[in-house]
């Protein structure tokens, strides 16, 4: 069936005749306006040949540190370089450098109840890793305490810690946000707490393990349960009992205590029923605002073994520099995450089922990056304002690449207009709707929303807002020092699909590709919907770098920044 739809869009002076083919809706005619030429340069083609090599057995899972860091970061700075793009670092190099120590724990743990030692197993029961950069760390019978879900929300009323002296302990908490039920409808959540179905930051093992240091607690347990977490343990065995990376830092880490750690479920009731308590009861305990920190009467002993290495790692940056004489001081961030997990040389099997390709986590958010600098160069002249590409290193160490680069920007993050940020992409076809991850936090939604609709697609909230995907991806590090950000998702209402399609491809990926060897590239993937987000990413970027409209938070958005505009 081919689709045909016109529309007129003030600010870029966008045609669309949109018809159905293999690289996605065909862009506007060339002489219809000055983007007609960057949209058709992008396509499933080349995206695919990026994510290809990116993916590929050669760069070995791309994790920080590796053959597989050198070869990423060469593969991107030339890209940038044939594309004729300027560094994005005023030393010329494209490389921004982000020092970083790797960190490899074999940890032990075991809990002394009524003076009968119990051990864990590594990883299969737990696991843990020290951020300190010790090669040994003890912690010895340290006294474990509930705390719930560890948050202090005083703008819900919600403290779990109540005061209590927590230095030296060992905290044992629950995963996510509280779900505190609806009075009116205890069926759902309550909005007005904790965003309801959605989640805060206030839900994540950062924010958890963030406090844990705050208080000066010795570790930090958080329970993990499948079903409010979205993944699986398996996930967290993969992303955690490997090597790990900090930013190198002078002092003690202030992210976290001495040994953060997670717990399996069934371990975390055998915990409980050890010091004579049941699990399920002090959990519903926790939902109250009454709740205050429960003693389980039972020391924990930790035993960390690290091997350490200095890490430089890199941050790869280009830009475009700004025609506007005076506006070319005034910056839009495009950026996508390089890095992944690299090889498990212990899982069985041959040299491939052992490297964690990571294809779209996240080759096909970088290939798309590139697919949107390709797209700026195929302007007739350069837009007002400088665009800046950047290529994080250490996404899923903790958002390190984007939290190094917040804390360290090359450009003035005061004149950082916006980040426009990529963490997979959509390889199911195209999509009727597209989601605003964090929706009616900025301005930037009404841009993502007009041109869209140029697409004749509709926007709407993300459909997991429990997820918590907001805080999950590079995009944060930037909301946090207040600039606007962009992160979408290819929405669920595919064509020609029924309305079960979008859950069930998500659900499928999650329990059989998440951060495990098997997120390769797949012969069945559809690439159509994925070169329309890329050309929605490129006018929803162009309109901010061309327009008089400077992005602003909206009222209330958790993380307004002053504005002196």
């Amino acid at each position: 069936m081919r689709l045909r739809r016109f529309l007129f869009v003030t600010g870029l002076g966008l045609c669309v005749h949109g018809t159905s083919s293999a690289e996605g809706p065909t862009p506007p005619a060339p002489t219809a306006s000055p983007v007609a030429a960057p949209l058709k340069a992008i396509t499933g083609r080349d995206l695919l040949k990026h994510i290809e090599v990116l993916a590929s057995d050669e760069f070995e899972g791309r994790s920080p540190g590796t053959k597989g860091e050198t070869l990423t970061v060469a593969y991107i700075k030339e890209q940038f370089t044939r594309l004729g793009l300027a560094s994005g670092d005023p030393d010329g190099t494209y490389l921004q450098k982000v020092p970083m120590i790797g960190v490899t724990s074999t940890p032990k743990l075991s809990f002394n109840a009524g003076g009968k030692a119990t051990p864990l197993d590594f990883p299969r029961d737990f696991v843990a890793f020290s951020p300190h950069a010790e090669r040994d760390i003890r912690v010895d019978d340290s006294e474990m305490v509930f705390v719930g879900y560890g948050v202090v929300a005083p703008e819900f009323g919600w403290d779990d810690y109540k005061g209590a002296d927590l230095r030296g302990k060992t905290l044992v908490m629950l995963i996510n946000d509280p779900p505190v039920a609806d009075p009116k409808n205890p069926a759902r959540l309550d909005p007005a707490m904790f965003k309801g179905e959605g989640m805060t930051y206030y839900g994540r093992w950062t924010y958890k393990y963030e406090m844990a240091a705050k208080l000066g607690a010795a570790a930090a347990i958080i329970v993990h349960e499948t079903k409010p977490a979205a993944y699986p343990y398996e996930v967290v065995v993969n992303s955690w009992a490997r090597e790990n990376f900090i930013l190198k830092t002078d002092g003690p880490n202030p992210s976290f205590p001495a040994v953060p750690a997670w717990i399996h479920l069934d371990r975390a009731r055998d915990l409980f029923r050890a010091a004579g308590l049941d699990f399920e009861t002090l959990k519903k305990s926790a939902l109250s605002k009454e709740f205050k920190p429960v003693s389980l009467g039972v020391k924990a002993t930790f035993r960390m073994q690290n091997r350490l290495r200095e890490i430089a790692s890199n941050n790869v940056v280009a830009k475009i520099e700004g025609s506007d004489p005076e506006l070319r001081n005034e910056y839009v961030v495009h950026s996508a995450h390089w890095d992944h997990f690299g090889v498990n040389d212990k899982l069985q099997g041959t040299r491939t089922q052992q490297i964690f390709h990571g294809a779209l986590d996240n080759a096909s958010g970088v290939a798309m990056l590139l697919e949107l600098a390709k797209a700026y160069k195929a302007l007739p002249a350069p837009p007002k304002r400088t665009i800046v590409f950047i290529a994080t290193t250490a996404e899923e160490q903790g958002l390190l690449g984007a939290q190094y680069y917040a804390h360290h920007p090359l450009y003035p993050l005061d004149r950082t207009l916006a980040n426009i940020n990529i963490d997979g992409i959509n390889t199911w076809g195209r999509t009727k709707d597209v989601e605003i991850i964090g929706f009616g936090q900025s301005s930037m939604d009404d841009s993502v929303k007009k041109f869209a609709a140029v697409q004749g697609r509709t926007v709407r909230p993300e459909t997991r807002p429990e997820l918590g995907a907001f805080y999950r991806a590079d995009h944060f590090e930037f909301a946090k020092v207040g600039v606007p950000v962009v992160y979408v998702k290819g929405g669920r209402d595919y064509i020609g699909k029924p309305e079960s399609f979008a859950r069930e491809r998500i659900d499928e990926y999650i329990a059989q590709r998440y951060h495990k060897v098997t997120d390769t590239v797949r012969s069945d993937w559809n690439l159509e919907g994925a070169v329309e987000d890329a050309r929605l990413l490129f006018m929803v970027g162009y309109d901010v770098a061309q327009g008089s409209e400077i992005p602003r938070w909206k009222a209330g958005a958790e993380f307004k920044r002053s504005e002196k505009r």
